[in-house]
């Protein structure tokens, strides 16, 4: 069925957010259909929580349009909104039992007592809790008081209810049994559900639709098998379930390299002898005897999954992960079989294979053979080299050469993690300074969304003077 725009609920317009200075939003995009679960999916930081206050009134962006059903809603205050919102706290009043719990929006709207007590008795059966109308909500389990959480915020019939996390508290079985009872109430209520996680499970088990966000902007909307199976990016293809993202060289279409090994892939467009991400899924990955693969590993750990085991195999010095119902003993030879249409090729997020920057020598000494560079406010000495003062030089950093200061002093501090992602040898770390990102190798799992001491080695630096050409 074609989407119109009469489809629209709500609809945010290149919307920009900053706190003292910083970017939270940056200029986002996002059209939310009625009656439609949709998960706004992220690491913490990346701006999830802060779209979810956007939307329901609690904080008013710096530009950008806010619309509900077509109409402007900017400036309108929280109550003024046909919207609710469920918080990770349930914010229950515990001096009052679950009957007056739900009731209390009603109550407040001076709703008649007739047609109170028909909507709670209504919103009761709904999140399936009849008989528990005198109970007191400190006597509730969690997943009951949640699900009181949620009728007092349905009872008013809000056209949107606004969910934060609000599973975050719940332990595990719990939690995976509410994913059910979540979806069949929006089912029920015919309401639109915006529901804000960083947990993929719950994206992938109760969305209609999955809005993925990463530092302030939006990577990927589309259907939970859409973003499963065609992420855009190897972000979205290692923050939405388990995968083997590796770097590959698109050699042409339907042809890329992969560890040294030429294989068919479905993909065009890419051109000759391209860098790229390759992206494959485990449970894509068949196992075959060694001589009917180009691809060999070596089974090194065995992990029973319940429905399947997970092993880990190394090809060469590069970790693979493979997901399968039969079982090779670590320490077995596999062949690995990946038919064309299960290898996923897409950009990379960091387009140079070096750090390439400018930068002015602000002192120099040549007896003692170093130079000192101005960086982005910062001034930094480079032992081995020897330029004038004044002059402009380019200077090339390969990603081994970056690295996070382990005395919390860098070359460059406060630089901010936007993205870490393991490549089977090393996690390739996206960083962002005030002026520029940065691409980081390193056998460290880093922490994304947190800012860090960045240290250079220059002895692995490519430095010259730079001509005009080079700064165009």
């Amino acid at each position: 069925m074609k989407q119109t725009k009469n489809d629209m609920i709500i609809s945010l317009k290149d919307i920009y957010v900053e706190f003292d200075g910083e970017m939270i939003l940056n200029h986002i995009n996002l059209d939310i259909k009625d009656k439609e679960f949709v998960t706004i999916l992220g690491p913490s930081g990346c701006g999830k929580t802060t779209t979810l206050r956007i939307i329901g009134g609690f904080l008013e962006p710096q530009c950008g349009e806010v619309y509900f059903k077509g109409e402007k809603i900017n400036g309108l205050p929280p109550h003024k909104r046909n919207v609710n919102t469920v918080f990770q706290k349930y914010s229950l009043f515990p001096h009052l039992n679950v009957f007056d719990n739900i009731a209390f929006g009603l109550k407040i709207k001076k709703t008649p007592k007739d047609e109170i007590k028909k909507r709670v008795k209504e919103m009761l059966s709904i999140v399936d809790l009849k008989g528990y109308e005198k109970r007191s909500v400190s006597k509730l389990s969690g997943g009951q008081q949640q699900r009181v959480a949620i009728a007092r915020a349905l009872v008013c019939d809000p056209a949107v209810l606004l969910l934060d996390e609000p599973l975050g508290a719940l332990d595990l079985k719990l939690r995976k049994n509410m994913q059910d009872e979540l979806k069949l109430i929006q089912q029920k209520t015919d309401t639109t559900f915006i529901y804000v996680t960083h947990d993929q499970e719950e994206a992938l088990t109760m969305s209609d639709t999955i809005v993925v966000m990463n530092n302030g902007s939006i990577e990927q909307i589309g259907s939970p098998a859409d973003v499963y199976n065609e992420p855009v990016n190897a972000f979205v293809a290692d923050f939405i379930g388990d995968a083997n993202i590796l770097n590959a060289t698109m050699l042409g279409d339907c042809r890329v390299k992969l560890l040294g090994v030429e294989l068919e892939c479905v993909d065009k467009g890419f051109g000759v002898n391209t860098p790229v991400d390759v992206v494959i899924r485990p449970e894509d990955i068949e196992i075959v005897d060694p001589e009917d693969s180009k691809l060999v590993g070596e089974v090194v750990d065995v992990v029973f999954k319940g429905v399947h085991y997970e092993m880990t195999v190394m090809v060469g010095k590069c970790e693979w992960i493979i997901h399968s119902t039969e079982m090779s003993p670590v320490g077995s030879k596999i062949g690995m079989k990946i038919i064309p249409f299960n290898i996923q090729i897409m950009n990379k997020l960091f387009l140079a294979e070096e750090n390439t920057f400018f930068a002015e020598v602000v002192s120099a000494s040549e007896s003692e053979n170093y130079i000192e560079i101005s960086l982005e406010d910062s001034t930094i000495r480079i032992d081995g080299y020897y330029f004038e003062e004044g002059a402009r030089l380019v200077i090339q950093l390969p990603p081994k050469a970056l690295s996070i200061a382990g005395d919390g002093v860098g070359d460059l501090n406060d630089v901010y993690i936007e993205s870490v992602i393991f490549k089977g040898e090393h996690n390739e770390i996206i960083l962002e300074s005030d002026e520029q990102k940065w691409l980081m190798q390193s056998d460290v799992d880093e922490q994304v969304a947190t800012y860090v001491p960045l240290k250079f080695d220059f002895t692995q630096a490519s430095i010259k003077q730079a001509e005009a050409k080079d700064e165009t």
